[in-house]
């Protein structure tokens, strides 16, 4: 489903692990930085609403989405992390660099999170206007970030 057509700050709670001495690392690409700001405070408090410390939430920033992978696997691979949420937003504007972004993006955390096997979370945004981008940013179609906290916190589950 589309989130034009659901809210991505409505999810299932239903049976999620206790995480209150679970350690999170949220990495936020400082391109589209109104945008990444409000998906990262949404997972903030998504992962405190649901029973993380505050003291166990570390907040990291890359330049851009592209540079997410590499901040992943530096948060990946401290013992001290149980889980990484990377959060970015690549828009489509009037050339293809988002197909190239978002491929290249997508592949480096599904390889982080195999190689560390531990929950490495893609919250990026991959809208074709701004405006988009602000509708899952906080907007009339929730926060991406909330999504990717609580998928963070569903995956400990493993």
């Amino acid at each position: 489903m589309s989130s034009a057509h659901k809210n991505l700050s409505i999810f299932s709670t239903d049976n999620l692990p206790d995480i209150t001495e679970k350690r999170f690392a949220i990495v936020v690409a400082e391109w589209n930085e109104e945008v990444t700001n409000a998906l990262a405070d949404g997972a903030h408090k998504t992962l405190l609403t649901y029973g993380a410390q505050e003291d166990n939430i570390l907040r990291v920033t890359v330049p851009g989405s592209y540079e997410l992978s590499y901040g992943a696997q530096k948060m990946a691979q401290r013992e001290d992390i149980d889980a990484v949420i990377c959060i970015g937003c690549v828009i489509q504007g009037e050339t293809k660099h988002n197909d190239y972004i978002n491929h290249a993006v997508a592949q480096g955390l599904t390889n982080v999170s195999l190689k560390y096997d531990k929950p490495v979370v893609f919250g990026v945004l991959t809208p074709n206007t701004e405006q988009q981008a602000l509708d899952r940013a906080g907007g009339i179609h929730g926060n991406k970030g909330d999504e990717a906290a609580i998928t963070a916190v569903k995956m400990l589950k493993f």
